[in-house]
């Protein structure tokens, strides 16, 4: 179950376990659910209250999650709002049901986790930095770990339990394999080049002055950690950097690369180990005379290696049997083994090529050691020093004085920059989008961002630049050509309203598209996967209703590009089971399985959060529009 919770935590609470088991000073740490007692919750799931803090640090992870992709915020705030409450509603249902997980299975869990390893180990260090930078302590993170496991564990309950019969497989593919016959005609945009007049242009400009505006800007003042810089810091010496050197010595040795081929003489129930020997004898005096490739192509029993002179390529110790390692490993290059025995029989071995191992002398490399060692040290001091900043930026989140002093870094500025453009610092996306939150706008510090795994930022707002409309005159012409789209647009639109009518009033589609000069084009047995077809259109095609006593069903499509599609749909015949669609019914029945899980699942979860006592006091700007 613990390896289902692991590779299935794709559910509606998912991101319970992602933002439980983050990086430090990632979006839900500090004091995420600390109530100061002068705040009002915006809303309440019973006895579980949410505040503005709670959908602003959910409404970043949203945010980082994008890319920086413009986003409506007040519609990404209502879904992050949303999201906490349906997450409440279930915690509270599995609790009350008594659904638990053993402290074992989040022990082997939390230790599972590559984020808490060292070469594969759990790293109780790392554990422990975790909760230091989230302010947690560690019976609080079990806590979360246990919810968040035991609410997967009865989702996944769910959805394991879902199956799909027969008949419901064999539907869908009945449907899927559906043909379906049309006519249809497509009303291009014709943009006129009329100049549209003074009035238009000025109701236009009005109406759409977002569409011509400079975009919001701002520039930050900032302070960054950096292992880079900190490394630089630790003092050496010559004995610490030479005792450094000697320990990671593999880090600076090339190793052996030796190439070996054989020529094998087998044992077996044709061939006996006698004469397997005494033709591996034979083979090895008639080789300083022969050459061993074409010996090898004539007489070793491994045709697979034999057609290609007996190379074996690069040779690994340990791979073969003890005595086959011994022989391989001894050998100088070109020289050729006595038969060596194997549990396959007797091989006559050559080493083809060979390059000693090397270790780069300490004098060579001890620029790129004293890095490395400094690096080395100055990791333990990144996290304390990490953790100093969360804390100190926190505390007095009106300035970055105060860290920048107790920590000496140096407050940095950086030019203005838009949501999805900057320069410097700001052409990172997580900078621009962390910069553009709630939190920093009001004037407070950020929460530290890391920038990469060794670089630590707190960004705090230095100027901010609303976005401001340009004048008419600045954009005239840019309005003029959106206004004659625009009128093009909506006369193909009239367009296909009235040739609509007609159809329906009984006119023939072939003559009312003469009458605007336009082409018909026919489908006969459409399917949903025809290739070089509007996917768009074939998709209202086959959500269209089917007709009926044999009156086409006449509808209206409007594409991406604003053209208009008139359809006249004749028929539609059933699609049947191919032999391929049987192949496929094993994986068919598994995710129409699952199609019906997330289904119960997400019905379960409305009725839940239907009956439930919720409460929403967010103001009118942060809900849904």
């Amino acid at each position: 179950m613990l390896t289902k919770i692991r590779e299935k935590s794709q559910g509606a609470f998912a991101g319970v376990i992602l933002t439980v088991i983050c990086v430090p000073f990632v979006l839900w740490g500090i004091n995420n659910y600390i109530n100061d007692g002068q705040e009002s919750p915006i809303a309440s799931v019973g006895k579980k209250d949410f505040y503005q803090r709670d959908v602003n640090k959910a409404y970043e992870k949203y945010q980082q999650s994008l890319g920086g992709l413009a986003v409506d915020e007040s519609n990404i705030k209502a879904q992050a709002l949303s999201k906490l409450i349906k997450d409440e509603v279930l915690l509270q249902y599995v609790h009350q049901k008594g659904l638990t997980i053993t402290d074992d299975t989040i022990r082997n869990f939390v230790y599972s986790l590559p984020y808490f390893q060292t070469d594969g180990k759990f790293d109780e260090a790392k554990y422990k930095q975790l909760l230091s930078s989230q302010r947690m302590i560690s019976t609080e993170f079990v806590t979360q770990i246990r919810n968040a496991l035991v609410m997967e564990q009865f989702q996944q309950s769910i959805l394991n339990s879902s199956f799909a019969t027969p008949y419901d497989i064999e539907r869908v593919f009945k449907i899927q394999n559906q043909q379906r016959d049309v006519e249809y005609v497509t009303i291009p945009v014709i943009t006129s080049s009329e100049i549209p007049s003074d009035d238009k242009i000025n109701v236009y400009y009005q109406a759409h002055q977002t569409q011509y505006q400079l975009s919001e800007q701002m520039s930050v003042e900032y302070i960054e950690l950096t292992l880079e810089d900190l490394a630089k810091t630790i003092e050496v010496t010559d004995e610490k950097v030479k005792a450094f050197y000697e320990e990671q010595q593999a880090q600076y040795s090339t190793p052996e690369r030796r190439k070996i081929s054989h020529i094998l003489f087998e044992i077996n129930d044709k061939q006996d180990e006698k004469t397997a020997l005494e033709k591996a004898n034979k083979a090895k005096v008639d080789l300083s005379s022969k050459d061993f490739t074409v010996l090898a192509k004539e007489l070793s029993d491994d045709k697979l290696t034999g057609k290609e002179g007996g190379d074996l390529g690069l040779f690994s110790a340990g791979v073969m049997e003890k005595d086959f390692d011994a022989a391989a490993t001894s050998l100088k290059q070109g020289e050729i083994s006595m038969p060596v025995k194997s549990q396959f029989g007797y091989h006559l071995i050559k080493v083809t090529e060979l390059t000693p191992a090397e270790t780069k002398p300490f004098t060579s490399v001890k620029t790129e050691v004293t890095k490395a060692y400094q690096k080395a040290q100055a990791e333990d001091l990144f996290y304390q020093q990490g953790e100093s900043l969360t804390e100190i930026s926190y505390q007095n989140s009106d300035n970055l004085q105060v860290a920048a002093n107790q920590l000496h870094l140096t407050i940095k500025k950086t030019g203005l920059f838009t949501k999805t453009q900057g320069d410097g610092i700001a052409a990172d996306e997580k900078i621009r989008g962390v910069a553009f939150t709630d939190e920093v706008l009001q004037g407070a510090n950020s929460t530290p961002i890391e920038a990469s795994n060794d670089r630590l930022v707190v960004l705090r707002l230095l100027e901010h630049k609303a976005a401001e409309n340009k004048p008419l005159a600045d954009v005239k012409m840019d309005v003029i050509k959106a206004v004659q789209v625009e009128q093009a647009q909506q006369k193909v639109i009239e367009t296909a309203a009235t040739m609509k009518a007609k159809l329906l009033a009984g006119e023939n589609l072939a003559k009312i598209a003469a009458d605007y000069k336009l082409p018909v084009q026919k489908e006969i047995g459409l399917t949903r996967m025809k290739k070089d077809f509007n996917v768009m259109l074939n998709e209202a095609i086959f959500k269209a209703s089917k007709p009926i006593a044999d009156k086409a069903t006449i509808f209206t499509v409007a594409l991406p590009s604003h053209e208009q599609v008139i359809v006249s749909l004749s028929k539609v015949q059933d699609g049947v089971v191919t032999d391929e669609d049987k192949k496929r019914m094993e994986l068919a029945k598994k995710n129409i399985a699952k199609a019906i899980g997330d289904s119960e699942f997400n019905a379960l979860i409305n009725t839940l959060e239907s009956k439930a006592d919720v409460e929403i006091n967010m103001p009118p700007t942060t809900q849904s529009q």
